[in-house]
């Protein structure tokens, strides 16, 4: 049974999507402030988290930082509907999705959906198919599928899941481009609506981070109106 933090200071929501996720067989833990869930988590990391944004005592943008500093579950971002900055910032940051209020509860439930059957087949032990979790090497870089590792001129990134898919998509084929619906549709569940912005948000987070080990790096390539390609250095 996973078990899903919620964490926002509209108790009417909590209430309501809690109920939603337990009658979906989900393991629920409600939060009406960023501090009091982030000293929760710091006994028990939850499966995954879905944070508010506007919040008492420590917003959703601080906690997000914070359990970025330990942790690469993923984590849903709760937006307002119209502001885009708290939407690419957040992507920026670390988080792996987000959702506009006022929201439609099957959507977030699917998004959970989404991410957890990611997160699992991540950390699966099955033997994998013929050809499947073998060690994907381009250049200076090293991806472990299996174990969801990722090093750069022999130095570990740490990278969230969609990240990992994201880059592991363009490294697979060196040169060839990906459009931002090819990298949609790896990094997401068909049934998932995500636009270009999310999949350029993760890429420029992906970039910083190897920019963080090498600041020379330059591997991924933006063909502007296009998508992106990897270049074998």
């Amino acid at each position: 049974m996973s078990r899903i933090a919620l964490v926002d200071d509209d108790r009417n929501i909590l209430a309501s999507v809690a109920m939603t996720l337990d009658a979906e067989g989900y393991a629920v833990e409600t939060y009406t402030d960023g501090q009091a869930a982030f000293e929760a988590f710091g006994k028990k990391l939850p499966d995954l988290a879905v944070l508010d944004i506007k919040m008492p005592r420590m917003d959703g943008m601080e906690l997000l930082s914070r359990l970025r500093q330990r942790t690469m579950m993923p984590i849903i971002l709760l937006t307002s509907k119209d502001d885009e900055i708290d939407e690419v910032l957040g992507l920026r940051m670390g988080a792996d999705d987000y959702v506009k209020k006022p929201f439609s509860q099957r959507l977030l439930l699917e998004r959970i959906r989404s991410l957890l059957r990611r997160q699992e087949a991540r950390a699966s032990d099955e033997v994998p198919a013929a050809g499947e979790g073998a060690l994907l090497v381009r250049g200076n870089l090293t991806m472990d599928p299996l174990r969801h590792s990722v090093s750069w001129k022999g130095r570990d990134v740490t990278l969230t899941v969609t990240e990992f898919l994201l880059l592991q998509a363009l490294a697979q084929r060196p040169g060839f481009v990906k459009s931002r619906d090819q990298l949609m549709d790896v990094a997401y569940d068909d049934q998932v609506y995500v636009d270009d912005r999310t999949i350029d948000s993760h890429i420029k987070r992906l970039r910083k981070k190897m920019r963080a080990v090498d600041e020379e790096f330059s591997a991924i390539e933006t063909l502007y109106g296009i998508g992106y390609r990897y270049i074998e250095e």
